[in-house]
């Protein structure tokens, strides 16, 4: 089986991808995964589409810069693709160079632009003079080092050791504790059954009218699901427009949920499911109040006034296409 990873080795998504294989979450040995680094978050999600690997492991959020972007982007933009699993790991850096040396004396420094904002304040107060040089991982950083074209890098521990560095200062992070969610990536399909602690992902369009977003969010909080998360993003099609990406408590197959996102898709130009998942942390179905009079999908008694009927079939097929992993 052939995993795609945020490469090269020594970063924390190979990191990851490691935790996800040692398990089980693949369902094969460890030493039966074939890890493939890319050089991208959407490299990774089109390595899934053509068929190049099963699965893609990509970064998606931390709890120090929110929202990694480009894999947000990459789910959106070609569809075809859905997360199966999550996890989170601790992020702390290790500073290291091609020689030993002063961190004061540091002129240029690599690492990824989303670790540059976890490691800022240490820069500024140990490396004042360093110019800083975008890595498209941390351990490319790493990397930049070994060829000399950076003095120093901020990545993991493993990488000085992968590329033959010295480090110069370890367990670097400006907020201690601070953590990135992974999610695992496949091709369309049924997800897996609900576990009591689950959490989906939409992805939608509204048309442009007062009141659309406050409209659409309505439908969760009048059925008590709670959003975990909400982001919006630039259509790219032109100024002003936005799609806006959704996490939300509960799995598609709770009836409160698909309710809910019945409900949405009545009030979208378009949606689409991107997967629900077993949730890293075991209190994420706190959120889910299923105590509030919710009704099965298949017969939503509250729809909104301007719903009709043919809306409502709509969408009812939407959900059960989403359910079932044909949804597009």
């Amino acid at each position: 089986m052939t995993v795609a990873y945020l490469g090269p080795q020594g970063t924390f998504t190979e990191q990851a991808l490691i935790a996800f294989a040692d398990s089980g979450f693949f369902g094969v040995a460890s030493n039966d995964i074939e890890p493939c680094a890319v050089d991208s978050p959407a490299a990774g999600l089109d390595a899934v589409r053509n068929g190049r690997a099963t699965f893609a492991v990509v970064a998606i959020e931390n709890s120090v810069d929110g929202a990694v972007t480009p894999t947000f982007d990459a789910l959106a933009d070609k569809g075809g693709v859905q997360i199966f699993g999550e996890t989170d790991i601790t992020i702390a850096f290790t500073i290291m160079a091609g020689r030993k040396m002063s961190a004061s004396s540091i002129t240029s420094f690599a690492t990824h632009p989303v670790a540059r904002q976890q490691v800022a304040r240490w820069l500024l107060k140990h490396a004042p003079k360093a110019d800083y040089i975008p890595a498209s991982s941390n351990a490319a950083a790493a990397r930049m080092v070994a060829e000399g074209k950076v003095d120093a890098a901020a990545a993991p521990a493993r990488a000085a050791e992968l590329f033959g560095l010295v480090p110069l200062a370890d367990n670097v992070a400006d907020v201690a504790g601070a953590r990135t969610r992974f999610v695992v990536v496949g091709a369309t399909a049924a997800p897996a059954s609900p576990t009591g602690s689950d959490r989906t992902a939409v992805v939608f369009t509204l048309p442009n009218k007062p009141g659309s977003l406050v409209r659409a969010l309505t439908e969760f909080s009048s059925r008590g699901v709670d959003l975990t998360r909400i982001e919006s993003r630039p259509t790219r099609t032109g100024l002003g427009t936005y799609r806006f990406h959704a996490d939300l408590v509960g799995h598609i197959n709770d009836p409160v949920v698909g309710e809910a996102l019945m409900a949405l898709y009545s009030h979208c130009s378009h949606i689409a499911f991107l997967g629900s998942w077993p949730a890293a942390s075991g209190d994420a179905q706190e959120g889910l109040h299923t105590e509030t009079g919710a009704v099965q999908p298949d017969a939503p008694t509250v729809p909104a006034p301007q719903v009709v009927r043919e809306k409502q079939d709509k969408a009812r097929r939407w959900l059960e296409a989403a359910r079932k992993g044909r949804a597009s």
